[in-house]
């Protein structure tokens, strides 16, 4: 049996293809949701490009017929669903208390269609939770909108697996430093580059440690002894793993997530000035992070370019500061020359992601921070940017997100885990333990 569903403005503003993922169910919009779309067709965010395509996927359906009749969503299927926009927001039904504003205008839609079609199933869709909260009370069924979300299992993702052994595949990989999938458990699903905990089943206390080699079908050993990087040293084997997939040049992408204080965007920082600096892997070191919400320009803050970027990236300056001043092990200078000095040498370059677009970015490596923050869109953006021997290291906590369209399963980290976990340019470490300090990480835990 068809069902109707009822767009919100912030379902539509989100995907605006997201009328053609209901298969072949009706669609209604309501015109008062076209009315807030038109109030975003101006930004240069990201919302205001998806209002304004959304304009554009409206009116080429208008060329087919009467919107107000309905208009098929697909031409090839006998029974497509098709799509109205809805002037049937009389809010007589409504309780008195209830305001004159888009989402009770989507409630009464719901109502007076639940009234006219007693035997079909209405179903608002929102991102906004406290319409779907009012559309229970008034008994309305509401879902959240959930082909743009990312399975729990892929966000719980990270990039470790453990797998029980003998002591024999325990001394042969001892001895040849790697070992061939088919030794291992046949049943344990491995992605390329996800980092392997070899336990011995009869002794708890032996461990080995490698990395999933997907071109060679081999687990490669790696030492848990890592050196450090421009004063940083691993304090957990997550940081372990984390530097070893930082520091390998075959792996152009890298996605690091975990709480405040893991040591993310560090470490990655870490690396890129020793394949920068030390290693000449790359012409120039980028970091950068969403000046939210992205696209907008910087103009609303005092002072030149310089100083509106202060206050967005004194993060990452802290970071480059701490590296310079030789990191955690030493207070002495690792060398002679500031951030500033690597930036006037064109090593180093600290940018905000507002200006990304239409650029070509070769042999850098590139760091993007706050990743969580971005759609799955300006992930897009970005990661096409990349040139020749470009490597991208997105670092983020899906669960610290400031942009109101975003969750923990529909954001860009979370999104580019998923599609590029079983790629073999690719790897993902989430880092568990905190170890900025003992009270950044008991207030992580707690609040």
């Amino acid at each position: 049996m068809k069902k109707i569903f009822i767009l919100d403005a912030n379902v539509l503003l989100s995907d605006p293809n997201c009328c053609y993922k209901f298969d072949d169910n009706d669609i209604i919009i309501p015109i008062s949701v076209i009315e807030e779309i038109d109030r975003f067709k101006k930004d240069l965010s990201e919302i205001g490009r998806n209002a304004r395509e959304i304009s554009r996927i409206l009116d080429k359906l208008r060329e087919k017929g009467a919107l107000s009749t309905g208009i098929k969503l697909f031409d090839d299927r006998a029974d497509s669903g098709k799509l109205f926009v809805s002037l049937g927001h009389n809010t007589s039904r409504l309780p008195g208390i209830l305001d004159d504003n888009t989402d009770n205008h989507i409630l009464a839609v719901g109502l007076n269609l639940q009234s006219q079609k007693k035997d079909t199933r209405i179903i608002i869709v929102t991102k906004d939770t406290n319409l779907r909260i009012k559309a229970d009370a008034l008994g309305i069924e509401a879902q959240d909108f959930e082909a743009d979300k990312i399975a729990i299992q892929d966000i719980s993702y990270t990039g470790i697996v453990n797998i029980d052994v003998s002591s024999t595949v325990i001394n042969n990989f001892y001895k040849r430093q790697e070992i061939s999938i088919e030794e291992l458990n046949p049943e344990v699903t491995i992605n390329p580059n996800e980092f392997i905990v070899l336990k011995d089943a009869s002794n708890s206390s032996q461990f080995v440690y490698g990395i999933y080699d997907a071109t060679d079908k081999i687990v490669r050993g790696i030492s848990t002894q890592a050196e450090g990087v421009w004063g940083i040293y691993p304090r957990n084997l997550e940081q372990t793993f984390a530097l070893e997939a930082l520091l390998d040049d075959d792996i152009k992408l890298i996605t690091l997530s975990g709480q405040a204080g893991t040591g993310k965007t560090l470490l990655a920082i870490a690396a890129g000035l020793s394949k920068v600096t030390d290693e000449d892997e790359y012409h120039k070191l980028l970091v950068s992070r969403p000046i939210f919400p992205l696209g907008k320009d910087l103009g609303f803050l005092p002072g030149d370019l310089e100083e509106k970027l202060n206050p967005w990236m004194q993060p990452i300056f802290d970071n480059l500061e701490l590296l310079l001043s030789g990191g955690v092990v030493s207070r002495h200078k690792r060398m002679s020359k500031s951030y500033q000095e690597l930036i006037d040498q064109g090593m180093l370059a600290v940018e905000p992601l507002t200006y990304i677009r239409g650029r070509s970015l070769p042999n850098q490596f590139f760091i993007v921070d706050e990743a969580q923050n971005l759609t799955v869109h300006e992930i897009k953006t970005i990661l096409t940017r990349a040139g020749e021997n470009t490597k991208v290291v997105f670092t983020g906590d899906p669960n610290q997100i400031d942009n109101p369209y975003l969750d923990s399963q529909n954001n860009g980290l979370s999104y580019v885990l998923k599609r590029f976990k079983k790629e073999k340019i690719a790897a993902h470490i989430s880092l568990q333990r905190g170890e900025r300090s003992e009270l950044a990480t008991i207030a992580a835990q707690l609040l």
